[in-house]
């Protein structure tokens, strides 16, 4: 019989990691999806890590919380649209 072996996650300390500048030349309207993908992408994933999987639990309300938890800029409504698109399509 063979034993289950339990591996504790490594934690260490969270490092962001370097920003590159975008490219230039491109349409404003190309920066501001890029950034709100971005941005909506950042939430969803802290959304998952929070336990919320179904889109439906995923209010506005609460989308905005966790962005404030998170420390970032309270999302609009369509940056809360596209979370809840991320989470429906487990992107």
């Amino acid at each position: 019989m063979a034993a289950a072996v339990i591996r504790r996650p490594s934690i260490e300390p969270f490092t962001p990691l370097r920003k590159k500048a975008l490219p230039a030349g491109r349409p404003r309207e190309w920066y501001v999806t890029h950034n709100r993908r971005l941005k909506a992408m950042r939430l969803a994933i802290a959304l998952l890590d929070s336990g919320v999987y179904i889109p439906s639990k995923a209010t506005n309300a609460t989308i905005r919380a966790t962005a404030e938890r998170i420390g970032i800029h309270p999302p609009s409504d369509v940056t809360c649209r596209l979370v809840r698109t991320f989470i429906r399509h487990n992107l």
